[in-house]
């Protein structure tokens, strides 16, 4: 890496996070303010959901940091005629540009795949702390249906994994097949594992002396595979705060249960490609900025281009709450956007070379 590289990054990145941690400490002090009566009195608690809530605050406050530092960057070395140096020594905008670029994209790509783990339902665990005063909660009496069974959980917790009071009925044309009764069970990120089981097999009877109700104790039982808490919870409660890989799984379920799934796609282009609009912005911004402050006022252009961000910013964040709640296709509302950002920005990108 060169040496004008290296100062580049490390300005962007000395930005980056002075307004990140200025953003962030903005929004938990805020809700702090408004939600101070509602903690639990365990110390314990109260630090718990002043984390859970940064990691929430995240979601908004990084993709504004992102281009927010770009733009102070870019002022900053306008002000100080960097640029113009950098660029009377025979370095292209396009090179003063790569490094931002691709500091912002590094930033984003890590919090895509933040989006992978449970680092998605930290609004969830701090809801449970003001609500309940503990990070789980219950659901309690679920009835579903998966493939040709039809489940009951008496209690099911679903960030443990575990239930209680379990009863499968096998259907199969109309026809009850068995029911499974179980006292508990836990999900390994395959199948079900039941304890306690009983099964309770209906015959087919056709002639007179067939067999009849016949009835099976075991220790363990193995069954409903891929049927993930998660999924089980939010389709109960209507919620969709799922994580890629278990919004992915809940794709599959509900396609498999001819269930509608525009919000579940909704969910993974929000965590997969929404972010992607800061560096894409980033990088139109900065290369639609003047070398040379002398003929253009510093502080009306940063009004110009904070005011630009958060509108863009803003229009995506209202077209990604209308595709959640099916008013608009996904496909259109974000996966759209995003492509004609990615594509506007390497034509600059291209054309400015």
């Amino acid at each position: 890496m060169k040496i004008y590289q290296k100062y580049i990054i490390g300005k962007y990145l000395k930005n980056f996070f002075i307004i990140f941690f200025a953003l962030e400490l903005f929004y938990v002090s805020i809700d702090l303010l408004t939600t101070y009566k509602k903690l639990p009195n365990s110390a314990n608690l109260q630090i718990l959901y002043v984390m859970f809530q940064s990691m929430y605050a995240i979601n908004y406050v990084l993709p504004l940091s992102i281009i927010f530092a770009v733009i102070v960057t870019m002022i900053s070395m306008i002000k100080m005629n960097e640029l113009v140096s950098m660029l009377s020594f025979g370095i292209g905008k396009q090179k003063v540009l790569k490094p931002i670029f691709l500091a912002s994209l590094f930033i984003t790509i890590i919090y895509i795949l933040l989006n992978f783990t449970s680092f998605s339902y930290v609004r969830e665990f701090s809801n449970n702390i003001l609500r309940f005063g503990q990070i789980s909660s219950d659901t309690k009496d679920l009835f579903l249906k998966n493939d040709n069974n039809y489940v009951y959980f008496g209690k099911l917790d679903p960030i443990k994994k575990e239930a209680t009071n379990i009863k499968i009925y096998n259907i199969k044309n109309s026809d009850l097949r068995y029911i499974i009764n179980a006292k508990k069970g836990y999900y390994n990120n395959k199948n079900w594992i039941l304890y306690d089981v009983e099964k309770i097999i209906k015959p087919k009877v056709t002639v007179l002396g067939d067999k009849g109700l016949r009835v099976e104790k075991f220790l363990k039982l193995d069954t409903l595979k891929d049927f993930r808490p998660k999924i089980i919870d939010n389709v109960y409660k209507g919620k969709f705060n799922l994580s890629i890989l278990d919004a992915m799984d809940a794709l599959e379920f509900f396609n498999s249960q001819n269930i509608d799934t525009t919000r579940i796609r909704a969910i993974i282009y929000i965590q997969l490609f929404l972010p992607l609009f800061a560096p894409f912005l980033g990088l139109i911004l900065f290369v639609n900025t003047p070398l040379i402050s002398r003929y253009n006022s510093t502080v009306f252009l940063s009004f110009s281009l904070a005011f630009t961000s958060v509108l863009v910013w803003g229009l995506l964040f209202l077209l990604s709450k209308l595709a959640l709640n099916s008013v608009i296709y996904p496909e259109l509302a974000i996966m759209f956007p995003i492509f004609l950002l990615g594509i506007l920005s390497l034509y600059l990108h291209i054309k400015h070379h």
